[in-house]
Formats: structure tokens, sequence, C-alpha cells
């Protein structure tokens, strides 16, 4: 199996019936995003998770795997799509496109599409080692344009942020919650100077405090 897999055209748009059909037929759900989610999984409201809609991303773009058991889950990963929500979605559950984060915030309300499950790899960092130990995030937006990273996105991103580290006893600082730009090998530079590290990571320390145990 191939471990690790160049990011073809990762922010090229797709188009078509059959993409726009995917993405109608989305089904809501709120979740504590840790388990394998079928769409009909109910919130078990496990570390304060978020609600979270369950947007599969094709089996193509993640491994199946059996974490924390296989390989511990030590690391957030913050992104930017350098797309908008929507065509992010689809891009993910586009087999050729081979990438895929775990989490897409969408900007102008904060609200979640998971796509990958937690004890799955998904394929988000560019370096196989970080992808097997990390949970990857996507936040709409561009990183040369700020007004992407609303209030909303930063807090319920935070909140979601502060649940994966409770579940997995990650630690909440910059070793550990770290951007895309700081992955070994990746050429990507997400999510870029505009992104407010000392209020994310504040934002995920209160969230912290609040959504444990």
């Amino acid at each position: 199996m191939e471990h690790d897999h160049p990011r073809p055209a990762r922010r090229r748009l797709l188009s078509g019936a059959a993409a726009l059909a995917a993405a109608a037929a989305l089904t809501p759900l709120t979740a504590a995003a840790a388990s394998p989610a079928p769409r009909r999984r109910t919130a078990r409201g496990e570390s304060g998770y978020p609600p979270v809609q369950w947007v599969p991303a094709s089996t193509a773009n993640y491994t199946t795997a059996d974490r924390p058991g296989r390989y511990p889950i030590e690391m957030v990963v913050v992104h930017v799509t350098q797309e908008t929500y929507p065509d992010t979605l689809r891009l993910f559950q586009d087999p050729t496109h081979k990438a895929a984060a775990h989490y897409v915030v969408r900007s102008a309300d904060g609200h979640i599409a998971q796509c990958v499950s937690e004890r799955n790899v998904a394929w988000h960092a560019g370096n196989w080692d970080f992808n097997t130990r990390s949970i990857g995030i996507e936040h709409e937006g561009w990183i040369d344009d700020p007004t992407w990273f609303t209030d909303v996105l930063y807090e319920r991103s935070a909140r979601l942020t502060a649940a994966v580290c409770a579940r997995y006893g990650i630690p909440v600082d910059r070793e550990h919650i770290i951007g895309h730009v700081e992955v070994p090998g990746s050429d990507h530079t997400d999510p870029g100077e505009y992104w407010d590290w000392a209020r994310y990571l504040q934002l995920v320390t209160e969230a912290s405090w609040r959504y444990t145990g």
C-alpha cells in the first residue's frame, strides 16, 4: 500500500452532475466524531465536541486504520482550504484527488463537516508520519484574506480542537497544535500570516476547561 501521496491539483474546482448530486444528498448529524461515522450515528457529547455533519470523503483519499490503537494521535494540524467550503467537500469526495482532512469548518457560521473518521488516517499533511499521528482540520478561506477567519470560525474550530485534545490527551500548545506549513516536507504555507495563533490557542484553552470531562 502506498502510504504517502503527491497532492495533485489540490485546489482545482470540480464540476458535474455527480458532484452536485453528492453534495445535495448530505445528511446532517450531531456527533462526538471519534468512532466510525455511519450516517445514523447519534451524538454522545464526548468531551464537548460541537455538532458536525457527516460528509464522507472518498475512500480513495484516506487510509483505513484503527487509531489510536495502531497509531497514537498526538497533534492537530490546522489548514486553510484555498477553496470555498462546498468545493472543498467536492474535492474530498473525488477519488482522484488523493487528499482529505478529518474536518472542514465553514467561515460564515462555523458549521463543521466531518469527512474522515478520527480512527482513520486522513491524507492531509503531505507527510505519512504526521498523517498517522494527527487530526487535520480545514478552515474555509484564503490565506491572504483574513476576512474569512470569522469569530465563529475561530470559536467553533477551537471547541473542536479542544475536544480532540481532551479525548487523546494532547497538550494545548504550539508544539502539538500546528499549521500545515510546519509539517516537514510540506510545500504548503497555510494557515498563513493572518491566522491569529495567540487568539486561537486562547480559545482552545478556554474551551478545554469548559468542555472536557
